[in-house]
This record gives structure tokens, sequence and C-alpha cells, in this order.
């Protein structure tokens, strides 16, 4: 399978060598990774500069700098290295952040996963951080969500989603990979392999309480269930009492605010059922004494 990458960065001088060191390792590597330095004001381009002179298919391209970090401006900076491959022929596109490491067959085995799965649409990982968090067990999105730190869409799954959606708030990954699965694209995460993040998700320039409360504002805004999201709330404290209070109060702000939600309706009642089967199947399991699988909630059969 061809594939072409993307990176959106900005700021990630601190980790992106680790990127770069992965990528030029890979068995298989793309036909062209473009890396979009979105208005550094470290030396995030430089350090990319130095590894694109050695390996031609590694591309820079820059962007003025500004105030704001957002996942609008990560669209729009993704969409900027879109442009620069529209001429290339490709059966896969990926978005690959500026801040992970995997081992040298990462990008192989997910090709073949592809190439094995023709109603494959978008296809990543779990992934771990450090303290020994793995996504894979301590996160309830499941084997059918594809996180946004590297997720490959078969490209006519992309064209036909309409790509990133540039909502500020975020959530930008999560609903590329929805409507795939509501558009009846297979969308997996396969836990043979790992990517390591380096910065815990959502703390980019800003404290894990305030992520926290970001999250909860996100949930809300793409249409989470009430009900689903008091379950999180609860389990969340179980692990960090204080992030668990700043998902629910960001949840309840976003709720009196009645901010506009950036999904469709058909997108939030799909969305809803999927989180309300997640749910019948953790009560079931502790029901009957039965450890949880929060990888496979939505795979599981009664």
């Amino acid at each position: 399978m061809r594939y072409v990458l993307i990176t959106p960065a900005r700021n990630e001088s601190a980790f992106i060598e680790k990127t770069l060191e992965s990528m030029i390792r890979q068995t298989a590597p793309p036909l062209r990774w473009v890396i979009v330095d979105d208005g550094s004001t470290d030396k995030t381009a430089e350090t990319v500069e130095h590894y694109a002179i050695r390996s031609p298919w590694i591309e820079l391209v820059r962007r003025p700098q500004h105030l704001y970090r957002n996942f609008a401006g990560k669209v729009r900076a993704f969409n900027a290295g879109l442009e620069r491959i529209r001429s290339v022929d490709f059966d896969v596109i990926g978005n690959l952040d500026g801040d992970l490491s995997f081992e040298p067959d990462y990008l192989e085995f997910l090709m073949q996963r592809f190439s094995e799965d023709p109603k494959l649409g978008v296809a990543g990982t779990p992934f771990t951080e450090d303290g020994g968090y793995d996504s894979a067990r301590d996160s309830f999105e499941g084997e059918n969500h594809v996180a946004g730190g590297c997720q490959l869409f078969r490209r006519r799954c992309f064209e036909q989603i309409g790509g990133y959606t540039p909502n500020p708030a975020g959530g930008v990954d999560w609903i590329a990979v929805t409507t795939a699965r509501m558009k009846g694209w297979r969308t997996r995460s396969f836990p043979e392999k790992r990517f390591h993040h380096y910065r815990t998700l959502g703390t980019a320039e800003r404290s894990s309480v305030a992520a926290s409360f970001s999250y909860g504002e996100k949930d809300y805004y793409l249409g989470g269930s009430p009900v689903w999201e008091l379950f999180r709330v609860i389990y969340r404290m179980t692990k960090q009492p204080i992030d668990g209070l700043g998902l629910l109060s960001g949840y309840c702000w976003a709720a009196m605010r009645q901010i506009k939600r950036p999904v469709s309706g058909e997108l939030m009642r799909f969305h809803r059922r999927e989180q309300m089967k997640k749910l019948k199947t953790i009560l079931r399991s502790l029901l009957r004494f039965k450890k949880v699988d929060n990888f496979s909630l939505l795979t599981e059969r009664s």
C-alpha cells in the first residue's frame, strides 16, 4: 500500500526528534511525509530541516507565527500539507503527531492491515504514555476508535467523510473516525502494536485539570450522553478525583451555556447508541462479577 503522512507541528522541539528517528527507521517508509511547522517559536523547523536533508521524502512547510494553539489551526495546518501531496498517487493518508515514537515495522504492519481488508477505512493502534498509561486498558474508547496521534485513512474513506472538521475546541479526530464508521467503513485500533505519546493528551500549553475541563466540554458538544458522562466522571474520580471534578464541571458548564454542537443530529444519535451499548456491556460484566474489557466493549456479545 502506498501511503503519505502529514504532521502539523507547533513548538514540538522537545519531542519531534523522537518521531523523526522512528520514521527514518521504518521498514516501509511513506511516499511523502509533509511536516507543517505551524508558527513554532522554538527549534521545531530547524530540527525537521536537519532530517529532511538526509531523507528526500520528508518535506517541511512553514506557516507564519500566530498567538493561539487550537484544533481548527491544526486542521488548517494539516490541509496546508494536504495541498502538497495532491499530485501524489497514494492509497492511504495519515495524520501523525510530532510527539510520538514507535517500532520500525509499525507502519508496515498497518499497511498490511489495509491490504487485507478492503472495508477498513481508518486504522491505528492503542498508545502508551509515561507513568504506565495504556489506552487499551485505561480508556473506554475501545478498538473501534483510532487515536488521533497516528490516524490512517484509506483515501476513499477520507474523501467520503470530507476530511477533518476544523472545530476550534477539538474532537477533530473523533468526528472523523465516528463519521467513517457511521458511513459503513470499518475503523480499527490494532492491539498488537503501540505508539508512545510523550505529552499527556490534551495538556499542550495547559494543566491537566484544565485539560479535563476541556474534555468535559468536548463530551457535551460532541453529543455525548449525560448518562454515559456520569459514569465516566465516577470512574475518573476513582483514579484522579480532581480531574474527575474537572470533567464534570466542563460538561455541566457547556450544557448550561448550550454550546453549539459541531456534529449533525445523525452523528450524535449514532454516537449515543454506541455509548449505551458500551454501558450495557460494562454493567452486565459488573453484575456477573467479570472483569470489564475496556478495549472490546462494542465487540462483546451478550
